[in-house]
């Protein structure tokens, strides 16, 4: 993947290169997620589940991404 296809992002504080034009919900498709069982804050904001497949990735963006586990 090249740099101009390409957006440098920050995940869990870890530096990243996804493809440009994602959307989040796609983004944790690329990290291996299932936008289902996560928590998104985007830029230090809450990312409301209902619209992960509408928000775009952008340049820049600083991702912080809890996975729900299940227990009992």
């Amino acid at each position: 993947m090249s740099d101009l296809q390409s957006l440098g992002i920050r995940v869990n504080g870890e530096q990243r290169r996804v493809p440009s034009g994602l959307s989040i919900a796609e983004m944790l498709g690329e990290l291996g997620l299932d936008p289902l069982r996560v928590a998104v804050e985007r830029n230090l904001e809450i990312v409301p589940r209902s619209t992960l497949g509408q928000v775009g990735v952008e340049e820049g963006d600083d991702y912080e991404i809890v996975h729900f586990v299940g227990g009992g």
